[in-house]
């Protein structure tokens, strides 16, 4: 495969344009266009790059153990600083209110969203509608924004997350927007675009039932246990709509219990997101999932410490 095509594959895997692409590479626009066009090709080190942004965004990167080993020690490291990040949290405006703009603002992006993150922050803070995009996009922001609230301050009080907290910030979320807010799907649905079998909706509360059973066990590695978690509660995907969120929620839910910061996927990466989950989901191979989650939860710590 030459350089050529696997710039167009990347480009197709990740949603990057040539200029963003030019800079994770270290290069200019121009040099990246010459390189496409085959007008001139890269040198030893740029084609290394460039082979490893293919592995990466192919899901084929290999993640030495070590590596993500050294990865969670340095975020049960960071934990220990912190006595309390939720109390953090609510307690430090500045802190809450850039947590509720990260994952409101790219969660919903992920989803499809088309408010930037000035709109969003519109909507959230200053309860501005913005009168050329559709109200149930913004409807998303607020109700996000609420399911947040209710969730950092029912983590004080609750001793497991279960099926009444997950269906609560269900109906918070999708309020005004679907009938069945707070309520699991009575139908068949798939993951559009991909080849991951969802469960049967007659199985959801059965299968439900087991997972928060195993979510609330105490396991000695939280990043493998919370990866492990989330890519599960997508494929058996019990919402009719709302599953992405939900199940962003609960991770951050997860986290939090173990005094981790919540893990921000920022909307950028959404493709390497979703290459990550099929690879959990399909293939039982959860380390690149494990990787991106202990990066995310490291950008996440950056705004605990306001970095």
């Amino acid at each position: 495969m030459n350089t050529k095509d696997k710039l167009k594959i990347i480009q197709d895997l990740s949603d990057l344009t040539q200029t963003k692409m030019a800079a994770k590479i270290g290069v200019s626009f121009v040099a990246l266009n010459n390189w496409w066009t085959g007008k001139s090709q890269p040198r030893k080190k740029q084609e290394m790059a460039i082979d490893a942004m293919y592995l990466e965004y192919s899901g084929q990167k290999t993640i030495p153990e070590t590596v993500l080993l050294a990865k969670k020690e340095l975020i049960v490291k960071e934990a220990s600083r912190h006595k309390n990040i939720r109390e953090i949290i609510l307690k430090n405006p500045d802190i809450r209110d850039q947590f509720m703009l990260s994952l409101t603002y790219n969660s919903n992006k992920i989803e499809g969203s088309t408010l930037s993150e000035d709109e969003t922050a519109d909507i959230m803070f200053n309860n501005r509608m913005i009168p050329d995009k559709s109200l149930v996009e913004q409807f998303e922001v607020k109700n996000h924004q609420t399911a947040l609230k209710y969730l950092f301050r029912q983590l004080e009080d609750i001793k497991k997350i279960n099926e009444e907290l997950v269906l609560k910030l269900h109906s918070i979320l999708m309020n005004g927007i679907r009938d069945d807010a707070g309520f699991y799907r009575h139908h068949g649905v798939r993951i559009v675009g991909t080849n991951v079998p969802t469960a049967n909706y007659l199985k959801v509360p059965k299968l439900m039932k087991f997972f928060f059973a195993d979510l609330n066990k105490k396991p000695k590695d939280i990043i493998g246990h919370a990866s492990n978690i989330h890519a599960r509660f997508e494929q058996i995907h019990p919402f009719s709509d709302g599953n992405g969120r939900i199940g962003r929620l609960i991770l951050t839910a997860m986290l939090l219990k173990s005094n981790i910061a919540p893990a921000v996927i920022k909307q950028e990466n959404k493709r390497l997101y979703y290459t990550y989950l099929r690879s959990a989901q399909l293939k039982n191979d959860f380390t690149q999932l494990e990787n991106f989650i202990c990066d995310a939860v490291a950008d996440g710590f950056d705004i605990v410490n306001r970095k």
